[in-house]
């Protein structure tokens, strides 16, 4: 297991940022039905109220993760994922605390998140459940179908 990574506020022009937020992109459009994949852009991840983080090990970008802010109670996380090379090292679990303690910091009282449904978001889905999120009503301007979930997890 490496060294704890590095988390700090992302540089959204960074190049290496930039090509985990294409991958990511790409993967959410390959693994969600047509009109299903609700993950942000860059254009998005800078949106007013949005934070995003990097995690480092060394000089290369091996995660990164946002905090979008819903209201003044609630938020959501956006665009968690952990570049194919730094898969099951605690970086992920690493960056999910950052933006929990940042979200507690602010004042919220709910985090909450959409995600997919399948095999291909299991270790995801068991790593936000180890932390305490449970499955939950849709938010915000989700549905609910077969292909996604919604998760939440109380802050106080």
């Amino acid at each position: 297991m490496p060294a704890s990574p590095r988390i700090a506020i992302a540089d959204l022009e960074h190049r290496q940022i930039k090509e985990l937020i294409s991958f990511h992109q790409q993967a959410m459009l390959e693994g969600s039905p047509p009109g299903l994949s609700f993950a942000l852009d860059l254009s998005g991840l800078r949106a007013e109220g949005v934070t995003v983080w990097a995690a480092y090990v060394g000089e290369r970008v091996a995660a990164i993760g946002a905090l979008k802010r819903l209201d003044e109670n609630s938020g959501e996380i956006k665009s968690m994922r952990t570049h194919p090379d730094f898969l099951r090292q605690g970086i992920a679990a690493a960056l999910l605390e950052t933006i929990i303690t940042h979200a507690r910091a602010l004042g919220l009282a709910t985090l909450s998140l959409e995600t997919g449904s399948g095999p291909a978001f299991e270790p995801a889905l068991a790593l936000y459940r180890r932390r305490g999120f449970a499955n939950g009503p849709a938010f915000a301007d989700y549905v609910l179908t077969d292909f996604n979930q919604c998760l939440h997890l109380a802050l106080d």
